[in-house]
């Protein structure tokens, strides 16, 4: 699979927000589907950690983010093992009334990492499996948010939208396949040659 539900979210969240949004990511799989998928518009709405690979990174820098541009929206597409990384977080923005919108895309898993054990090293899983009980509506409403859940059956749109309009810190607990994967991705040591472009 090469994510079609975070690629769909990704667009119907792009149709609704509209070009002033601010996009920051934390990092892996969903950092690199929303690099790819995302449909940017404007130069310097996407705020990253790029390669330095920082987990964590990103709620803090959605807060500052919107602090800075308190006109416009401000969306964090993170994972959850990223999120977990700096979720305390949350109580600055429900604190100082910081309005960001945070979408978890929750696999269960490390997906990045879990994708290079699979495929480069014989699916020798290392600490990616996590597989937490974390209930991020519960934890999002324990710390004074907004909390919402958007599972596979549900409409996007419509959860999108509730996001959007609640106008306090929000987050969106995505539940998305663990089987979910990247492409194309360049093998460790490989060229763009080698460049592997699916299952």
């Amino acid at each position: 699979g090469k994510s079609p539900r975070q690629r769909e979210i990704m667009t119907k969240l792009k149709e609704l927000i509209g070009d002033d949004a601010l996009i920051v990511t934390d990092v892996g799989q969903h950092q690199m589907i929303t690099a790819q998928y995302y449909p940017f518009t404007r130069p310097r709405s996407f705020i990253s950690s790029c390669g330095l690979g920082t987990m964590g990174y990103g709620l803090g820098a959605a807060i500052g983010a919107k602090v800075g541009n308190p006109g416009r929206p401000v969306v964090l597409i993170s994972g959850d093992g990223s999120f977990h990384m700096n979720l305390n977080e949350l109580a600055t923005a429900v604190t100082h009334n910081v309005p960001v919108i945070v979408l978890v895309m929750n696999n269960r898993v490390l997906g990045m990492v879990h994708q290079w054990q699979k495929l480069f090293y014989e699916q020798r899983y290392s600490y990616t499996q996590i597989d937490r009980a974390t209930d991020f509506v519960a934890l999002a409403k324990a710390f004074g948010a907004q909390g919402l859940r958007l599972c596979p059956e549900d409409n996007i749109e419509e959860v999108l939208k509730a996001a959007i309009s609640s106008f306090r810190p929000c987050v969106v607990d995505c539940v998305i396949s663990s089987d979910d994967r990247v492409y194309p991705i360049i093998p460790p040591g490989g060229t763009e040659k080698d460049m592997i472009l699916g299952d």
